[in-house]
């Protein structure tokens, strides 16, 4: 028990799903505690299920204000956008700090967010008459990789 003790205490996504593993096993062998083992199994797993989502959430949130900051010519709303990744990235290392394994699908969010925040940033800039349509084609080619989403890059200013 040490060992997921220390799990529990440095991991807590890999804890969820080892966990709830362990307790689907324990069902399937005809354990007789008076426990719902099914739920408690798939309330475990959603534990796991929701770090991911915060650091999914997160990811999108740094690219969508990255894409803002490309392409908006507004000046206001610079500096908020730059708070606002700052504090996505913040909370994404509070994510790893409590559970490491999740840097590893970091790749993956990255590739499977990165389209629905651009497409949410379009909506924004449009909504304010902020994109040329010509910029859309362009745009919606958008990638990032890990450290720009991640580390203290920042896009260029765009050209007023």
């Amino acid at each position: 028990m040490t060992d997921l003790k220390t799990l529990y205490e440095t991991d807590t996504a890999a804890w969820s799903e080892h966990q709830a593993a362990a307790l689907r096993a324990a069902a399937r062998g005809g354990s007789n505690q008076p426990l719902d083992w099914e739920n408690l199994a798939e309330e475990i797993e959603d534990l796991g299920r929701s770090l991911k989502y915060a650091l999914r959430s997160q990811i999108s949130r740094v690219i969508q204000h990255h894409v803002k900051l490309e392409h908006s010519p507004a000046t206001d709303p610079r500096g908020g956008w730059r708070r606002s990744i700052r504090q996505a990235r913040n909370e994404i290392g509070l994510i790893f700090r409590d559970s490491p394994s999740l840097k590893r699908e970091v790749p993956r969010f990255i590739r499977e967010e990165t389209r629905p925040a651009v497409e949410l940033a379009i909506r924004d800039l449009e909504e304010h008459d902020e994109l040329h349509h010509l910029q859309l084609p362009s745009l919606r080619k958008a990638s990032y990789t890990e450290e720009q989403v991640l580390g203290d890059w920042f896009p260029e200013e765009p050209p007023r």
